[in-house]
């Protein structure tokens, strides 16, 4: 009864979320003393269903939002512009195709993204002090996850691309990286990668027309010199370090939820507010700096309005159901135990395997092509080279 009398009280100041925590906590240090014989029984534990009849909790969360393989792919491309690289895209993507934990994408060793297949052997798991422990997956769920060629390829060139070196907090080469600086309404400018998809040239053109510019030709450097102007790019504005690890919050905040919206959060002295894009190329480039609002053609229209990246592992699952996927299969992908008996008898075949991988494809490829009659490339370098790609693999 005390128990319960607290639970309702701090319901009435904090979260439900916070208290259901705080009370399972409590459930666990109660369960083990009675385990070791210190208390006869466990005060914090919940009689359900007792002198009513059980049904749905009147205080469960709404529905998880979920998107289809279209939505998957425009969100992941968005991403990376508001980034300004191509790792989120890579990322997106890998999430959305896997139904991979956000821990265990973060925490992505080189070594366990093999052709084929991506290990989960381990996750990082953010601390609320923002400290990243290397850990076993949840629920002690090692798996090996069957990749089709397409992903594994996307994988491979990403880590070729981008070299990853040992990381200062655990020593171990991690598939991605977190950003330089946090994506908030405080970032002071326009970046280099913006200067040069805004000219359509390479970032190493537009240092040279800072650094060398006799080495650029006059129509080209006055094609640079016009895209600084208007973006107001300011040299040293922004630090290009990567940051070793992402922040959960500062993804799913400042560039996941952003993309699937197309509105920044509150953050004061700013209220939320559109994306302000310039019209091209498109889908849109991100203005920053001073009076953006001011400089951009258009903003983004909502994908997915709601969507979490966790809800990415939601629409996975979704579209293993839509393909007609086996339940054993989809239990092992997710990292799920079913402990029914039925399941003790079902077991994953090669043609259960080699089914879903063609079926993924087939959904990755429908993406690929609506995306490219919307428009035939893209200002993402690695979405870019996807559809070109297509393109002749159609012709």
């Amino acid at each position: 009864m005390d128990v319960d009398t607290w639970e309702k009280r701090e319901k009435a100041v904090y979260a439900a979320s916070s208290v259901k925590t705080w009370r399972s906590t409590l459930h666990l240090i109660l369960e083990d003393a009675v385990d070791e014989g210190l208390i006869a029984s466990n005060p914090a534990a919940k009689r359900r269903g007792r002198g009513k009849r059980a049904g749905r909790s009147h205080d469960r969360g709404p529905e998880k939002v979920i998107t289809d393989p279209l939505g998957l792919l425009l969100i992941a491309e968005r991403a990376a512009l508001l980034s300004g690289r191509d790792d989120e895209f890579v990322a997106v993507i890998l999430k959305g195709y896997t139904g991979m934990r956000w821990g265990e994408i973060v925490g992505l060793e080189t070594e366990f993204a093999r052709p084929g297949a991506i290990r989960v052997e381990h996750q990082l798991y953010e601390l609320d002090s923002g400290e990243l422990i290397r850990c076993p997956p949840k629920d002690d769920s090692y798996r090996t996850i069957d990749a089709t060629d397409w992903l594994s390829a996307l994988v491979a060139d990403h880590i070729a691309r981008t070299k990853p070196t040992p990381c200062p907090c655990h020593g171990k080469r991690y598939v991605f990286h977190g950003q330089g600086t946090a994506r908030t309404g405080g970032h002071t400018g326009a970046k280099l990668v913006d200067v040069a998809r805004r000219a359509g040239v390479s970032t190493g053109t537009v240092s040279n027309v800072l650094n060398h510019p006799e080495r650029v030709r006059e129509h080209t450097r006055a094609c640079v010199e016009l895209a600084i102007a208007e973006l107001n790019f300011v040299r040293g504005g922004i630090p290009t370090e990567n940051a070793a690890h992402w922040r959960r919050n500062g993804f799913a905040t400042w560039l996941f939820a952003p993309a699937t919206s197309g509105w920044y959060p509150k953050k004061a002295p700013q209220e939320t507010r559109p994306v302000p894009l310039l019209g091209e190329p498109w889908p849109g480039i991100p203005v920053r700096g001073r009076n953006a609002q001011g400089r951009a053609d258009a903003c983004w229209l909502p994908i997915a309005r709601g969507l979490t990246p966790h809800g990415l592992r939601h629409s996975h699952r979704t579209h293993m159901e839509d393909l007609g996927t086996e339940k054993v299969l989809m239990d092992e992908r997710m990292g799920h135990i079913d402990g029914s008996v039925s399941a003790r008898y079902a077991h994953v075949t090669p043609g259960m395997r080699e089914r879903l991988k063609v079926g993924l494809t087939v959904q990755w490829e429908a993406a690929l092509d609506v995306r490219r009659n919307l428009r035939p490339r893209s200002p993402v370098a690695v979405l870019d080279r996807l559809l070109r790609a297509r393109a002749t693999t159609m012709a």
